[in-house]
């Protein structure tokens, strides 16, 4: 059975990633398995998928049966990766690549509530068993809260209007569903003549990020990449849009030397790091999917790419494995 997606610049991830057998290699966005199951077919001495939301490994099951004895399933963020590693043995690995933002199965399940095209509950939980929803943000956040959370995660230019207007109707009927609350934002934010995008895109995204604390996920997670990843091991992370890709260059800058700025939404720790460098750069420009799988996927057509290869200047850690 065929997954229900294409992974987003597969050839370019595997190229970066380079897996060889007997590695060892995280996927931080399990997803509906296109890269863990490109990795697979490496013969890794073992591969950890990790995603927050449970549907994930239901769905490995239902494309692929029974997972193989080199694939463990790891229900958390990726930003734990650590703490997720060490309680299982493992200190040091080969790989890791993150596939960022929400998938497109999540998309497409009007019942996940990240879609303003089709009506569900307002939720936007990535994991569902636990934090707070979307629902939870409009219904009693305070005006300028939701404005801010529009404004530094959606860079919505119309944040206090959307707010104001937020507020107002929710004095009438708290919002329960994703298109009461796509309709009002379109109210607001009227669609420019000559483009497609959707009024409500900017916002939905804002909440989602907001929800879900992507960017602070992202920021734990280069991190724990700097800490777990052997010499040579390779960091692969595809972004869908600015805020996401922004932390990643930063982060990568900083750690080849180059830079100690920091940043609005990367942690002052990570910003800061150590001088010495950590990272090497595959390359200096992003990576972008080819015109023919824009065409195939357009989902893909955002999708940057930056691949960096870890450097140690110390003696290699050994595994310490269960």
């Amino acid at each position: 059975m065929n997954a229900p997606h294409f992974p987003v610049m597969l050839p370019q991830v595997l190229a970066a990633l380079d897996p060889k057998p007997n590695e060892v290699f995280i996927d931080g966005t399990l997803g509906a398995g296109g890269y863990a199951s490109a990795i697979l077919k490496r013969e890794p001495r073992q591969l950890f998928g990790f995603d927050r939301d449970l549907s994930a490994f239901d769905l490995w099951k239902d494309l692929y049966g029974a997972p193989p004895k080199n694939l463990c399933f790891c229900h958390a963020p990726f930003g734990t990766m650590v703490d997720t590693l060490l309680a299982k043995g493992i200190r040091n690995v080969d790989g890791i690549v993150l596939d960022l933002g929400v998938s497109s199965m999540q998309l497409d399940q009007e019942h996940r509530g990240f879609s303003f095209g089709k009506d569900g509950p307002l939720d936007m939980r990535m994991d569902q068993s636990q934090g707070i929803t979307a629902a939870e943000v409009v219904n009693n956040f305070d005006q300028g809260a939701i404005a801010d959370i529009l404004w530094h995660f959606g860079e919505e230019r119309k944040s206090r209007q959307i707010a104001k207007a937020i507020v107002e109707r929710r004095l009438e009927k708290p919002f329960r569903s994703t298109l009461e609350l796509a309709d009002l934002i379109r109210r607001v934010v009227h669609q420019r003549p000559g483009t497609k995008i959707d009024p409500a895109t900017r916002s939905f995204q804002g909440l989602r990020i907001f929800v879900n604390d992507e960017l602070g996920e992202l920021g734990r997670a280069l991190m724990a990449a700097e800490t777990l990843l052997d010499d040579g091991g390779r960091l692969v992370v595809v972004s869908f849009h600015s805020l996401e890709d922004r932390i990643v260059k930063r982060f990568l800058k900083d750690r080849n030397g180059k830079m100690d700025m920091g940043s609005r939404h990367l942690p002052v720790a990570a910003a800061a790091g150590p001088k010495q460098q950590t990272f090497r750069a595959l390359s200096t420009k992003v990576i972008k999917p080819s015109l023919a799988e824009c065409e195939q996927n357009p989902r893909s057509r955002s999708a940057v790419m930056r691949a960096a290869v870890r450097v140690r200047n110390s003696t290699k850690h050994s595994r310490l494995e269960s």
